[in-house]
C-alpha cells in the first residue's frame, strides 16, 4: 500500500505531483482551497484507478491540519509520504510590506510544514517508514529583493528539513526538500504581474531579465521533472538520502 498526502495538491505544482504519483499507484489525500476540489480528486481517482480524497483544510489553522492528517489515516489506512507543497507569495519593498501578508506567508509556507509533519510523525514512526518531501524554492537557498516573507519562510523550511531528517533517521523517516526555480503555474503568473509592477517593466522583460536571468538554462522548470524527483525521494531507493535540499533551477544556485 502506497499512500501520500499533498498540501496544495489541487492546483499548480501540487496537482502535477498528485497526478504523477497517482499514475504510479499512490492513493492520495490532496489539500487545497479550490471550490471544485472534490471534483478534481474524483477525476484523479477515476483516471488512474486509485483512491483520492480531498481536504479543504485551511493551513493557517493548526487544528485543521491535524484533522486533515487524521482523515488521511482514517480513509487511507496509513501515510507513507507527506509532500508539503502549499505556498503563497507576495512581492513588495519591505517598507510597504503588509503585516498581514508576512503572517500569512510564514503561516502557509513554513508553519504548516511543521504542523503537518508533526501530525504525520507518530504514524510514520510506528510503521518504521516515512518520506517527508518539502517543496521549497531556489529562494530557500538564495535571496531576491522584494520577497522578504517568502525568502524567510523558505529558508526556514530548509532548516526544518534538516532537523526532521536528524530526528527521523532512527525510525526510517527521511526528510528532503526540492528547490525549484520558476515553474509556470498560476502562482508564478501572479508573480510575473507583481514583479512587472514593482520593477516598472513589461511582463516579457520580467521573464527574460528578472525571473530567468539567474538561470544558466533559460527555461521554466517542468512540473513532470519535479514530480519525478519527488517520486524518487518517496521510494525505497532514497533510504540513505536525507536532510538535503536539492536544487532544480537551471543552475541558478551554481553562481
Amino acid at each position: 500500500m502506497k499512500n501520500a498526502v499533498i498540501t496544495g495538491g489541487s492546483s499548480g505544482i501540487g496537482l502535477g505531483i498528485a497526478k504523477y504519483f497517482a499514475q504510479h499507484g499512490y492513493n492520495l489525500l490532496i489539500n487545497g482551497l479550490e471550490k471544485n476540489g472534490q471534483e478534481i480528486a474524483s477525476s484523479i481517482a477515476e483516471t488512474y484507478g486509485v483512491t483520492c480524497i480531498f481536504s479543504p483544510a485551511n493551513l493557517l489553522i493548526p487544528e485543521e491540519i491535524y484533522q486533515m492528517i487524521a482523515l488521511a489515516e482514517e480513509q487511507l489506512g496509513s501515510i507513507q509520504v507527506l509532500i508539503n507543497n502549499a505556498g503563497i507569495q507576495f512581492v513588495s519593498p519591505i517598507e510597504e510590506f503588509p503585516d498581514a501578508k508576512w503572517e500569512a506567508i510564514l503561516g502557509v509556507n513554513l508553519s504548516s510544514v511543521f504542523y503537518a509533519s508533526k501530525a504525520a510523525w507518530k504514524g510514520m514512526k510506528a510503521q518504521g517508514f516515512g518520506r517527508i518531501i518539502n517543496i521549497t524554492s531556489a529562494h530557500g537557498l538564495r535571496a531576491s529583493e522584494f520577497k522578504s516573507a517568502y525568502v524567510a519562510a523558505k529558508h526556514g523550511v530548509t532548516g526544518l528539513t534538516k532537523v526532521l531528517a536528524l530526528e527521523g533517521a532512527p525510525f526510517g523517516i527521511t526528510c528532503n526538500a526540492i528547490c525549484p526555480g520558476y515553474v509556470r503555474t498560476p502562482l508564478v503568473e501572479g508573480q510575473i504581474a507583481d514583479q512587472a509592477k514593482a520593477h516598472n517593466m513589461s511582463e516579457e522583460e520580467i521573464i527574460e531579465k528578472v525571473m530567468l536571468k539567474k538561470q544558466a538554462i533559460k527555461s521554466f522548470i517542468a512540473i513532470e521533472d519535479l514530480a519525478a524527483l519527488a517520486l524518487f525521494l518517496a521510494s525505497e531507493n532514497s533510504s540513505t538520502m536525507t536532510g538535503v535540499s536539492l536544487p532544480m533551477e537551471g543552475g541558478w544556485t551554481s553562481q
